[in-house]
Formats: structure tokens, sequence, C-alpha cells
């Protein structure tokens, strides 16, 4: 960082993403310590495996969504700097695009735990609930066969750039690597969501069965 002196203060890497790491956790303790952290709801006869990858998917949804008060911070900081002081900076900008694309890839096993991801229900929700149950057991297939190819390609990526050290083209030169291992975790994230929501299906078209006997 010696080559940047003369840019006024820039975010130290270690500080970028230590505090990414840590500010998330800081403020759920204090919602815990408080009283007001949400908990996480499961069916009633959720097993101990539904039970633990859909806390886990809820929880590292709400740590990712809290990174969005870096960005509002960080912004604000660069206003006053570069208007009320003509010193623009030279990390904000990349420092919140980075943020916003690991929130994007992170957050995949939160939007399927409460079905935030799009979907075409034109046909679906016209089916009855048995006929729904197989169309969610039976294209479960091709969710499995999309994340395995993610985790495949997230690993890759994350491999490559880990090896060669590799760090943004811009100023700041902020390293590339960890982004690059957020799609990997991202993946194995909602890989054991989908699990989790496969055994809902499963169970939910068992019961349409029986109810349709």
């Amino acid at each position: 960082m010696e080559e940047l002196k003369g840019f006024g203060f820039v975010m130290p890497h270690w500080a970028y993403w230590g505090w990414l790491a840590v500010m998330p956790l800081l403020l759920i303790a204090a919602a815990r310590a408080k009283g007001v952290l949400p908990k996480v709801k499961h069916e009633a006869d959720a097993t101990a495996f539904e039970r633990a990858v859909d806390w886990l998917s809820d929880r590292s949804g709400m740590f990712v969504a809290l990174w969005s008060v870096n960005a509002v911070l960080a912004y604000t900081y660069e206003v006053v700097m570069r208007y009320a002081f003509n010193q623009p900076t030279i990390w904000v900008h990349e420092s919140s695009y980075l943020l916003f694309g690991m929130q994007y890839v992170i957050a995949g096993a939160y939007g399927l735990l409460h079905g935030a991801h799009v979907r075409v229900d034109v046909i679906y929700t016209k089916l009855s609930k048995r006929a729904r149950g197989a169309v969610d057991v039976i294209t479960s297939v091709f969710f499995f066969a999309f994340v395995l190819v993610m985790i495949s390609t997230g690993w890759r990526f994350f491999s490559d750039s880990y090896g060669m050290g590799e760090r943004s083209l811009e100023t700041w030169q902020v390293q590339y690597w960890p982004v690059k291992a957020t799609l990997l975790l991202g993946a194995v994230l909602i890989l054991l969501a989908g699990v989790s929501q496969l055994i809902k299906d499963i169970r939910r078209f068992e019961l349409a069965c029986q109810e349709h006997r």
C-alpha cells in the first residue's frame, strides 16, 4: 500500500476483509442480547438435519444482508471527501460492488429457504397438491445438476485465483480470491438448502398422496 500514500485514506485490504467477517457477527450478537433477533421458523415435523440447514441458510442470508450498512457508510464517506475536501477515494466504489456481488452468491440459500427465487407458476398453480409435489421432486434433478456445476466452477475459479494471487486491475488492487471463494461457499450453502428443500418436498408429496386415497 506504500504507492497509495498520495491518495488520502485508503482502506487496507486486511481491514476490509476482516471487517466484513466481524461486523455482521457483532450486530447479530447485539440483536440477540437485546432479544430482537428473529427466530428461524421450522416445520413441526422437520428433521434435525432440516433444522440445522434451515438455520444456516437463514443466518447466512442475514449475515450478508448486514453488509449493506457498510456500503451506505462508505458512500457517505466518499461524498463528504469528494465534495467537502476534494479528495475522492479510490476504493469505495470497488469495495461496494464486490460486496454486493458476494452478497448475491451467498444469499442464494436464504432465497431458496424463503421462496424468494423467481419461478414460473402459470401452470404449476393449476395443478393438484399431489401433482405439484411430484413436479417439485422431479425437477429437483435439474436444480442439483446446476448446483454441482456451480460448485465445480466455483472451486476452479477460487483455486486458480488463489494460486496466482489474483488482484483487481484498479488502483486499490484488492485480492480477488476471497470474492471467488464466496462463489464456492454460496454454491455449497445452496446445495445444503436444496437437500433440505427436497426432504420437505418428498414429505409433502407423500402426505398429498395419503390425502388423495
